[in-house]
C-alpha cells in the first residue's frame, strides 16, 4: 500500500527523466563527422548517395564522411585522433566494428577498441551518437558489446537500424552493404535520433 502513496511522485520523475534532452542543440559553425567503415563510406552507391551526404541534405548541417571501407576497429582507433583534430566536430556518429565481426576477430578486443574511441571523443567534449552492428547472423540484433558500451557510457544509441536494414533485400546492394534506399533510410533514422534527443530543437 505504501507504494501507491508514492506512485504519483514516481510517475512524475519518470516523465521528467524521459523528457530530458541527451544532446545539446547543434550549431552550423562546426561539422558533424560520420566515422566508420564501408557502411559509412557508402560502398554500393555513388558518393552522394552515402548516408552522411544524405544526412547533410536532410538536416542542413555539414556532415563529413570519414568512412574507410574494410577498416577494423584497431585501424579506426589509430585514425580517430587525426580525424578529430582535423575537423573539430561538434558531434561524431560512430558506426564501426562490422569488419571485426565478419573476420571473426576477438570481440573482447573489439569492445576495448570501441571503448577507447568513445572515451577519446568524450574527453574532447564532443557529442556522440553510437550505432550498433549485428552479429554474424542475418537474423540477429546488434552484438551484445554495443548494448553494453551504450549502457556503460550513457550514450545516445541505436542498436536496431543496421540489423533491420541488413535483413531486407530491398535495402541492399550486396549481402552486407546498402543500396541508395537503404542509405537513405539510415540517414533518416540518424536524423530522427538527433531530433528526438534535442540536437535539432
Amino acid at each position: 500500500m505504501r507504494l501507491f502513496k508514492y506512485l504519483p511522485f514516481l510517475l512524475t520523475f519518470i516523465l521528467i527523466s524521459c523528457g530530458e534532452d541527451k544532446l545539446q542543440k547543434l550549431n552550423h559553425a562546426q561539422p558533424i563527422v560520420a566515422f566508420g567503415d564501408s557502411l559509412t563510406a557508402g560502398v554500393g552507391v555513388n558518393e552522394m548517395e552515402a548516408y552522411p551526404q544524405k544526412l547533410a541534405h536532410i538536416s542542413g548541417f555539414k556532415v563529413i564522411n570519414e568512412g574507410v571501407s574494410g577498416e577494423a576497429t584497431a585501424e579506426g582507433l589509430a585514425r580517430l585522433t587525426s580525424v578529430l583534430e582535423k575537423h573539430e566536430p561538434q558531434l561524431v556518429i560512430l558506426l564501426e566494428g562490422g569488419n571485426d565481426i565478419l573476420r571473426n576477430y576477438n570481440l573482447t578486443q573489439t569492445k576495448q577498441n570501441l571503448s577507447q574511441m568513445i572515451e577519446q571523443i568524450q574527453s574532447r567534449n564532443i557529442q556522440l551518437v553510437f550505432l550498433g552492428v549485428p552479429e554474424k547472423n542475418i537474423f540477429s540484433d546488434s552484438a551484445d558489446l554495443y548494448d553494453e558500451l551504450a549502457q556503460q557510457y550513457g550514450l545516445v544509441y541505436d542498436g536496431e537500424i543496421i540489423s533491420e536494414l541488413i535483413k531486407k533485400k530491398r535495402y541492399k546492394s550486396d549481402p552486407i552493404h546498402f543500396n541508395a534506399t537503404g542509405y537513405q533510410k539510415l540517414a533518416e533514422r540518424v536524423y530522427e535520433i538527433l531530433e528526438d534527443n534535442g540536437a535539432l530543437h
